[in-house]
């Protein structure tokens, strides 16, 4: 019980430190002059405070350092709570969405899912469309992770909640001798390829509020936009270019990105197996579907082809989700590949959903093994990786997780066909939402939302993204006995 009054003191601390995000969005509502917008984020802000501070002073003397397992019920129900108070100026300011509704918007946005219920995006206010961009900017490095590089000076220690919250196998990899260290110089490369990607858009043409959305959207791999039509609204190349080529850099490393920058060379990208692998599917994929698209005969030209092409299928692999073009409107083999891309392409370490690509290799090398295994019994065979043996406690870890992610998006889809929705909305819906993609097929397609689905699919699909956010096992692990042993 301790533990746990421990773990609700850390989560208040999250909480009261959450509330100055609402910053932001008060800010731009003084500048472009949105009163009711003013009036309902200030009162979502000191409603946050309020709470965490409560949540802190009433826990205070249960304050201590977390235990390793402390750190995965403190992520999810971070990932909660914070979903819920972001959720509150949805709810009682413009659209005026249900609990619901609200609560879906809020989790794509922190997930970096992009899926949407709202229509009439390019009416919102100013603030709202901001707020909800700035989620998935938030949302795309991960709260927790924020949290690790100031919870500290409270007292409370980092190592535990920065693995819990890491993405992929590789969770014990430092950059710095110090966790909060590391936290601070992700932040810090984020921020500062964030910052180019504004100055990139609005280069290429953009206003600078939807240049600071867009940035905030592309970065963390989410899929909000300021329009209904998504990118086709802006019909710019250039943009389209600029779009592409961050969200290529999103979808690697940050680790990566952050010993390239340190060392002032791109050494890093050549000994990062992902980094390689990213460019090969997304190259190859381009070359394959823009072949299909052409002898389709969808689009007058080659050039317009490939544009399209290459824009959809970097945002669709990267689990962006931003479009230009109505996918599901090509043929079905070229809209299912854009779904599975998806799960396999992003980067560990990145703030992309999906399998991640790393495990993807390994499971490809442990296949090669089991061939060569099969010929040579007797021989000794290392798993490696560029270079590197990979433990078997790794491959293992990756051969659990696979097999818990499939039976998870099986559960789900099943769910949601309960509801008397089509197999193939039911079926997209799961696997775009656990991959945080964003767009799928059917009633979820790009040229539609969310907002058709029922509360009990809405929830399903909320369910979902958060699954694919934390990457099952965090929150899945708090069902088991063990956990709960003392």
């Amino acid at each position: 019980m301790r533990s746990i009054l421990a773990v609700v003191n850390v989560l208040g601390a999250l909480l009261a430190m959450f509330s100055g995000y609402y910053l932001l969005p008060i800010a731009t509502a003084l500048i472009y002059g949105e009163n009711e917008s003013l009036r309902v984020f200030g009162a979502s802000a000191g409603a946050t405070l309020a709470i965490g501070a409560v949540m802190v002073l009433l826990t205070l003397r249960f304050r201590t350092e977390l235990k390793p397992r402390d750190g995965y019920l403190l992520v999810s129900l971070g990932w909660l709570a914070v979903t819920a108070a972001a959720a509150l100026p949805l709810m009682f300011g413009t659209p005026y969405l249900s609990f619901t509704d609200a609560f879906f918007e809020s989790m794509s946005g922190l997930s970096t899912t992009g899926s949407t219920v709202i229509t009439g995006l390019d009416h919102l206010p100013h603030t709202v469309n901001l707020w909800r961009c700035s989620l998935h900017w938030l949302g795309g490095m991960g709260i927790i992770v924020l949290a690790v590089a100031v919870l500290p000076l409270l007292g409370v220690g980092g190592m535990q909640i920065y693995r819990a919250e890491t993405p992929g196998p590789v969770k014990d990899a430092k950059l710095t001798p110090r966790i909060t260290e590391t936290a601070k110089m992700l932040w810090l490369v984020y921020g500062g390829i964030t910052a180019a990607c504004i100055l990139a858009l609005l280069l290429a043409g953009m206003e600078p509020f939807e240049a600071v959305c867009h940035a905030f959207t592309v970065m963390s791999l989410g899929g909000f936009s300021t329009h209904d039509t998504s990118i086709k609204w802006f019909d710019s190349a250039a943009i389209e270019v600029v779009l592409t080529l961050f969200m290529l850099v999103a979808a690697l490393n940050f680790a990566t990105h952050f010993v390239a920058l340190r060392r002032g060379n791109f050494s890093a990208y050549k000994r990062d197996p992902e980094a390689r692998w990213v460019l090969i599917w997304v190259g190859a994929s381009i070359a394959l579907l823009t072949a299909e698209i052409m002898h389709a005969g969808l689009y007058p030209d080659f050039l317009v082809t490939l544009r399209h092409v290459t824009f959809t299928t970097v945002s669709m692999a990267t689990t962006t989700g931003l479009v230009t073009e109505d996918f599901s409107l090509w043929p079905i083999f070229a809209s299912m590949w854009l779904l599975f891309l998806g799960c396999v392409v992003p980067s560990t370490g990145s703030t992309g959903g999906g399998i991640k690509l790393f495990r993807a290799l390994v499971m490809i090398k442990q296949f090669v093994r089991e061939m060569f295994v099969l010929v040579h019994p007797s021989a000794v065979a290392p798993l490696k990786i560029a270079g590197q043996v990979i433990p078997n406690r790794v491959v293992y870890s990756v051969l659990a997780f696979i097999f818990v992610y499939f039976m998870t998006t099986v559960i789900l889809t099943f769910a949601l066909l309960s509801t008397n929705m089509d197999f193939l909305s039911a079926m997209t819906a799961t696997v775009s939402s656990i991959n945080n993609t964003g767009p799928g097929l059917g009633l979820v397609g790009p040229a539609t939302n969310y907002g058709s689905l029922s509360d009990k699919q809405t929830w399903i699909c909320t369910l979902a993204m958060f699954l694919g956010r934390i990457e099952l096992f965090t929150f899945l692990i708090l069902f088991s006995r063990t956990f709960w042993r003392k």
